[in-house]
């Protein structure tokens, strides 16, 4: 008999089988019933909906396509421009910037755009640019995209939080300048150097480094505890039992700006039993800048929440808890029972450390900002202690990991509530003692103007530096179910993770910041101001979605926001 006869019959039979087991024998999925084998294309399609919508689809949640192009492109370095016009024009109702007839040149706007935060504290955070990476823990973030971040962060000169995952090795990267005294070194033998060496040789260096790990640690679960250190040929992590004055007094000079993010779990500075650690929590901060209290982000009210797929022994080392089980922090705060205690909490950080600390909150209203502020007020009036600035995230918040029912339906818009939090800070007269940072799908120059201009003191982005760091937006960031992250970016999968392209994405990062100071430049010069301090409310018009345009932006968020009402009912952009 021909083969391809027996190829064909075998095939035939194949298929009545797979009819039969569809209609007559698997009682899982009703579409096969009725549709045996070719209803299967659904799942299929089903499977590729996510990773190919943003190739297929219009751009519905971040405003256009054209935005998220910008970002792309601002990571590579490349030119910027678009033409004729916007494929996908911003929707009204917007928010537009005041131009003046006689601009500046670029080279007339002042290069300075440094921040202090906590100018009474001992030692106060000088921050060279606005713009700072959001948080973004170690743990829903891969080793290697953390590293990326902070190679990025240390080049551009620009802040990165740490995220509720704490201070890991992975931020330690680019401190090879250290004292051995805090820091643990694994070094090979001459034999084992040797071959490492030669793996350099025959192939790339990161490929050589793993090699290299597993020649040294073999089978030990904490391997990614520790990070490569090129001029000495060994691996190194900071050893947290060494005693607190074998730790630098300064921040050393070849790490980048840190913001130490402490979360509902303690992550990082917290015992065995979950209590929080003084001791541990003075160590870290010798490494960093400030402290970030996280009492709430976006969507996640309830705490953040890492699966234990994700919670690796690496990741169970830093954060102190036991491996391979789901870390879900508590939804309350710990030394959080009212905002007096919180506040007292605040004080012991900042006599510890003797640096800044902040509070990350989301707003839903007037009666969430009130009792803070009166607070404030109280203990300025008393000299007691309160928050340097108050961090500020949108109810879209969340990104990796949070609960759909809560996304888009807890908190107010990142701009109400920044107008919200500036008014009522400055009604009770305290607004000069506090600075406010801001988060919520804020991704390019014109969004971080025009949240200046709101009331903002600083801008902490989270999508577009993902976006930098290679993120295509496959929604696989929590883990769950068959799917990683494909580029290796917001996966603890080892295959997945292994091939990302750290110093490559670190030099996007970097671009991507240097771009929006740089388009930040080319807008202030068209409205005419020399300074990014110059910004605020009169430099911002608002256009309904009837082109009725609106000169008093004050009275636009005082309907919006009081009175429920405004020049529209949609949302403004």
């Amino acid at each position: 008999m021909e083969t391809w006869l027996i190829i064909l019959i075998v095939f035939c039979v194949g298929i009545f089988l797979w009819y039969v087991h569809d209609k007559y024998v698997q009682r899982k999925h009703q579409i096969l019933v009725n549709y045996p084998i070719i209803g299967r294309l659904r799942f299929v399609f089903q499977e590729f909906r996510e990773p190919f919508r943003q190739y297929f689809g219009d751009e519905k949640f971040y405003e256009s396509m054209d935005k998220l192009d910008w970002v792309y492109n601002a990571a590579r370095d490349k030119i910027n421009y678009a033409s004729f016009s916007p494929s996908q024009p911003l929707p009204k109702p917007k928010l537009m910037l005041k131009h003046t007839n006689i601009v500046l040149n670029d080279d007339e706007v002042e290069n300075d755009f440094s921040i202090i935060f906590g100018e009474k504290r001992e030692k106060p955070f000088f921050s060279s640019s606005i713009i700072g990476r959001g948080p973004m823990s170690d743990g829903s973030i891969s080793p290697e995209g953390t590293r990326a971040f902070v190679f990025g962060a240390k080049d551009g000169n620009f802040a990165i939080n740490s995220g509720e995952g704490g201070l890991t090795s992975n931020f330690f990267v680019t401190h090879n300048m250290y004292d051995d005294k805090y820091m643990k070194e694994v070094k090979g033998t001459a034999f084992q150097e040797n071959i490492f060496k030669l793996a350099k040789f025959f192939f790339n260096v990161p490929v050589a480094i793993d090699f290299y790990r597993k020649l040294l640690f073999r089978n030990d679960l904490e391997a990614d505890t520790y990070v490569f250190n090129k001029m000495k040929n060994c691996f190194y992590r900071p050893n947290w039992d060494a005693p607190l004055e074998d730790f630098p007094k300064d921040v050393p000079e070849d790490m980048a700006d840190i913001i130490l993010q402490i979360s509902s779990g303690l992550y990082g500075v917290r015992t065995k039993e979950g209590k929080f650690d003084l001791e541990r929590y003075k160590k870290q901060m010798s490494f960093c800048r400030m402290t970030e209290i996280k009492i709430a982000q976006g969507a996640k009210q309830t705490g953040g929440k890492l699966i234990a797929e994700k919670v690796t022994p690496s990741i169970a080392y830093y954060r102190n808890i036991e491996a391979n089980k789901d870390a879900f922090s508590p939804n309350r705060f710990p030394y959080a029972n009212s905002i007096e205690e919180l506040f007292d909490f605040i004080g012991e950080l900042q006599e510890a450390s003797g640096k800044p600390v902040g509070i990350k909150i989301v707003i839903s209203d007037y009666d969430n900002i009130v009792p803070i502020a009166k607070e404030i007020k109280r203990r300025v009036d008393l000299n007691l202690p309160f928050p340097d600035y108050i961090s500020l995230d949108g109810g879209s918040g969340g990104s990796a990991t949070a609960p759909l029912e809560m996304m888009e339906r807890i908190g107010m818009d990142i701009r109400d509530a920044i107008y919200l939090v500036d008014k009522v800070l400055k009604d009770y007269g305290v607004r000069e003692h506090v600075k406010i940072s801001a988060s919520g799908k804020i991704l390019t120059p014109d969004d971080v103007v025009i949240t200046l201009c709101i009331g903002a003191d600083f801008v902490q982005i989270a999508r577009g530096f993902m976006m930098s760091a290679g993120c295509i937006r496959a929604r696989y960031c929590s883990g769950a179910g068959d799917h990683q992250c494909p580029v290796g970016l917001a996966t603890q999968d080892i295959k997945k993770r292994k091939h990302y392209f750290v110093k490559k994405h670190a030099d996007y990062v970097k671009n991507y910041h240097n771009n929006i100071l740089k388009s930040m430049k080319s807008l202030l010069a068209v409205m005419g101001l020399k300074n990014v301090n110059e910004l605020d409310k009169e430099k911002l018009i608002f256009l309904d979605k009837d082109s009725i345009i609106y000169d008093d932006i004050e009275s636009v968020f005082e309907r919006r926001v009081f009175n429920k009402k405004s020049p529209s009912s949609n949302y403004i952009q």
